[in-house]
This record gives C-alpha cells, sequence and structure tokens, in this order.
C-alpha cells in the first residue's frame, strides 16, 4: 500500500468538500479490494441530519462501482486537531473493513496517528450479531 498516495488523494478531494455551514473541510481516501483508491468528502445539507460525512461518501461510490472491501482509509481534515470518524461512518467502516485494516486519521498538517479499524470500534455490530 502506498500510504503517501492515499494522503495525496483525500487532502485533494477535501478541496471538493461542501460546507457552507460548518467550514469544517473532511476529505477520505480508501484503498479497496479491486487494487483502485476512491475518494469522498462531506456534503452538508441545510437539514444537519442529511449531511453525508467523506469515509461514507468514499465507501458508497466504491461500493457503488464494484469494490467489496475497504483495505485502508485515510481521513483528514482542515483542522489541526486529528479526525475522528462518526458512530455511523465506524458502523459503515465496519461493513466493509476488517478487525486488523488500517485506519488513519490526520490533520491538515498530515501529522496522523494509525489504528486498526477494531481500534476505533471494538464492539462493531455485525453480520453475525444477527444469526
Amino acid at each position: 500500500m502506498n500510504e503517501k498516495q492515499l494522503f495525496d488523494v483525500a487532502n485533494k478531494a477535501m478541496e471538493n468538500a461542501y460546507v457552507p455551514y460548518s467550514h469544517y473541510r473532511v476529505g477520505a481516501a480508501i484503498l479497496c479490494n479491486d487494487g483502485k483508491i476512491y475518494s469522498g468528502v462531506n456534503v452538508e445539507n441545510a437539514s444537519y441530519g442529511l449531511t453525508n460525512c467523506a469515509e461514507r461518501t468514499a465507501i458508497f461510490k466504491a461500493i457503488s462501482e464494484g469494490a467489496k472491501r475497504v483495505l485502508a482509509i485515510v481521513i483528514v481534515n482542515g483542522t489541526d486537531i486529528k479526525s475522528k470518524p462518526c458512530g455511523a461512518c465506524r458502523q459503515v467502516m465496519g461493513e466493509f473493513m476488517d478487525s486488523d485494516d488500517v485506519v488513519f486519521l490526520a490533520n491538515q498538517k498530515n501529522d496522523f496517528k494509525e489504528y486498526t479499524f477494531k481500534e476505533i470500534l471494538p464492539l462493531a455490530f455485525s453480520d453475525k450479531d444477527m444469526d
């Protein structure tokens, strides 16, 4: 995996974030099992509940184009504080990531911390819980 490429894609994507209300830009880049990198941005809505986060945008784009699994994700934002995915994003990530897959949480300076998916959502709800 080329981590620098993931960071570059996430940072470039962040430029397209639609954030007229919060002005909080987020970009995400994911590496999928098909070998492709997909990007996403947060897209706000005047009705905040309809806002979509960058992580989910990237994942939904990848799945809609035929990818089946996310191997790594970079999430970057336009502040000095490292990104933290919301609960909804973590749950969606859990649908397509394994516990040891890589999650990079970064800020606008590309200061980052690397986690496994299990570290950011240790008690993920999954299809196994429905058996």
